[in-house]
C-alpha cells in the first residue's frame, strides 16, 4: 500500500515528463520541416492526446511494484523523417530532443524545490503541504533523469539507437534496426530482471539524482521524506 501510495503521489510528474518528452519530439520534427504531429492534434501539452493504456499506465505500475522504476512511455508522436530538411541531422535532434527536455525539466526542478523550501521556512503554516508538494517534485528530478537515460539505451526503438544506427554501415543499420520489433521486451526485462546490466547503465544517472537530493536536503522535511520514501 505504501508503494502504491508513493506511486500516485509520483503520477503527475511522470505523466508531465512522459508529455514533455513526446511534444519535444513533435516539436523538433516541426523545427525540421515535418508538420505531420502538428497536422494530427499531437503537438499539444493536453496529457489525454498523449496517454497510450499499456505504455503510460501498465507499465509504469508494473516496473515501479516490481522493480522501483517506473519505466513507460506516453504515445509516441507521429513523425515522417522523409520531410526533414536532412534526414541524417533531422532524425538525430528529432530522437534526442525528449531526452533533452528530460535533462532540462531535471535542472530546473531542483531550484524550485529549494525555492519552495525556504517559501516553506518564511511561513510555517504551509509546510505539509509544501513538503509533499518537495517529495514529487523530487521523484520529477528522478523520473526526469531515468527517462533520459534508458531512452539512450541503444536498443531500438528507443531514441538512442537513432544515433548509433547512423555510425553503421547501411546493410548492419538495417539488421540492427529490426531489433526494433523486441526492444520494448528487451527493456522491459532489463528492467525487471537484468538489473546488472541496468545499473551498470544507469549509473551516471543515479550519481546525479544522489548530487539533486543532496543539493535539496536542507530545504526538504528529511522525516517526511523518509516515511514516504523508506518501503519504497
Amino acid at each position: 500500500m505504501q508503494k502504491f501510495s508513493l506511486f500516485i503521489l509520483i503520477a503527475p510528474m511522470l505523466l508531465l515528463s512522459m508529455v514533455a518528452h513526446e511534444y519535444a519530439h513533435g516539436y523538433a520534427a516541426l523545427k525540421q520541416g515535418d508538420d505531420t504531429a502538428k497536422q494530427l492534434g499531437r503537438l499539444t501539452w493536453n496529457p489525454l492526446k498523449h496517454i497510450d493504456p499499456f505504455m503510460t499506465v501498465i507499465m509504469p505500475a508494473l516496473t515501479f511494484m516490481l522493480a522501483g522504476i517506473a519505466f513507460g512511455g506516453a504515445k509516441p508522436v507521429p513523425v515522417n523523417p522523409r520531410l526533414y530538411r536532412n534526414y541524417v541531422r533531422g532524425d538525430i535532434i528529432v530522437s534526442l530532443a525528449g531526452v533533452a527536455t528530460n535533462l532540462v525539466l531535471a535542472l530546473l526542478l531542483l531550484p524550485t524545490v529549494v525555492g519552495i523550501g525556504l517559501l516553506a521556512r518564511a511561513v510555517p503554516a504551509i509546510a505539509d503541504s509544501v513538503s509533499l508538494l518537495q517529495i514529487m517534485l523530487l521523484y520529477g528530478i528522478m523520473i526526469n533523469l531515468v527517462l533520459a537515460g534508458l531512452n539512450l539505451i541503444p536498443i531500438p526503438p528507443l531514441d538512442g539507437s537513432h544515433v548509433v544506427k547512423h555510425a553503421l554501415p547501411p546493410r548492419l543499420a538495417y539488421r540492427y534496426q529490426l531489433l526494433g520489433r523486441y526492444g520494448l521486451v528487451i527493456v522491459f526485462l532489463m528492467v525487471s530482471m537484468g538489473r546488472g546490466v541496468l545499473d551498470a547503465w544507469m549509473k551516471p544517472i543515479f550519481w546525479l539524482n544522489e548530487m539533486a537530493v543532496r543539493t535539496a536536503a536542507p530545504y526538504v522535511d528529511i522525516g517526511k521524506w523518509s516515511s514516504l520514501v523508506g518501503g519504497s
